[in-house]
Parts: C-alpha cells; structure tokens; sequence
C-alpha cells in the first residue's frame, strides 16, 4: 500500500507580482508543499486567511515580506500568531539587520529568510517551520552569532519596554500620552524616554523617530 504524503499548504504574501510568481513555480517542483493562495500585503492576507478559516481551509505556513504597504510583515506575523496560533510564519525579505530578526522573532515568527537564499534554504524554513522550529538564514544566523560575542549596541542595547517606548515616540506620543497606551505612570515614561535616549546615543525625540524609520520598527 503506498503511503500518503502530508501535503504542507502555504499562503504568500509580498507586494511584487514577480516574488510570488517566482515562489509559485519554485513551490511547483515540490511534491508535498503547494501554494493555496497570495495576497498583496498584510491586511489582504489577513481578510483572506479569516474567509479560509470559516471553510477550514488555513494554510500551514505563511510567507510574509517584511516591508508592505497598510500592513507590514511583523504586524501581519503578530496578528496571525494571536489568531490562529497553529498557522506558522516565515519572513521572507531582502532585510537582513539583526534588530529586524529579534522584532520578527519576539512577534512569534518561526523563520527568517532572505530573498536571495537558496532554494533549498527556503524549502528547509517551510518544513521546520511546520514543524514549529525556527530557522534562520544562513546569513542571518552569522549576524546573530556575531552578535552574542560582541557588546550590545543599537538597538540591541534597548529592553523591550524601551522599544516599545521607541515606537510610540516615533509615532508622536508624548509623555503622557505613552504612559496612558502602556499604563504606566508619566514618571516612569519619561524615565524610559531618557534612558533610551542615551543607550542610542542620541539627543532628541526627533533623532530617536528617525531611528525607528530607519530599523523598520516604524513605517516612514
């Protein structure tokens, strides 16, 4: 009796006609890993995946770009996680800085894969990935390395409450106005306002903003 192979069903989502044209025919010579649908960015993808849900019909991987339109990769990665925590994501983007890898892993993304890996490379991310493994690029996975035996700086030198922080003063919070969104008191926001300011290097909430453009923790 021939024994049946479990078919991993993947969803694509990028804003360039010509990546997801170039994923469907690499997913066309696999024999267990097919394409059941596209979307143009976050906030399509999530309509669509919700009509999929109410059929039963939810992907097992989705592969997301980082920088979309409306909604980006680690929002997308995020909401999906809170969703359906049984669909597993995987980042696939031409952005490789180290702070964009820890942003998309701590949002629950399960692999992280440039767009100029190889093929093997991508087919390895989707079938750990439906493993509920993480897989790095290979890239990726020498930054990270790299990074464990050198001082933190950047971005990395930042808590995660000081990122956070970093976001909502990139989005032109004040004071008051983060310690609301984060329930905590003005004191304690302004604290980590300061705080972050130094661990950059930095002398203004101007400055701060345009260095959360620039990581991709922000859209511009």
């Amino acid at each position: 009796m021939r024994e049946q192979t479990t078919e991993i069903r993947v969803f694509v989502v990028d804003d360039h006609a010509v990546v997801r044209r170039g994923i469907a025919s690499f997913l066309e010579f696999t024999d267990d890993i097919i394409l059941v649908g596209e979307a143009v960015d976050g906030q399509e993808a999530l309509e669509r995946l919700g009509g999929m849900h109410v059929r039963g019909e939810l992907p097992d991987v989705v592969l997301l770009d980082l920088q979309m339109p409306r909604l980006d990769g680690i929002q997308t990665a995020e909401a999906i996680a809170q969703r359906y925590p049984h669909v597993r994501t995987v980042i696939l983007t031409s952005f490789s800085e180290i702070e964009r890898v820890h942003a998309a892993l701590a949002r629950g993304v399960s692999g992280y894969v440039l767009k100029d890996a190889s093929s093997d490379e991508l087919e390895n991310a989707i079938r750990a990935s439906q493993r509920n493994e993480v897989f790095l690029d290979t890239a990726v996975t020498r930054q990270v390395t790299q990074r464990l035996v050198t001082p933190a700086h950047g971005l990395a030198a930042l808590s995660a409450r000081e990122r956070d922080v970093l976001v909502l003063v990139a989005k032109g919070l004040s004071n008051q106005a983060i310690a609301d969104r984060l329930q905590i008191s003005e004191r304690t926001a302004r604290t980590h306002v300061s705080k972050l300011l130094t661990k950059l290097d930095l002398t203004s909430r101007t400055q701060a903003a345009l260095v959360a453009v620039r990581e991709g923790l922000v859209q511009p």
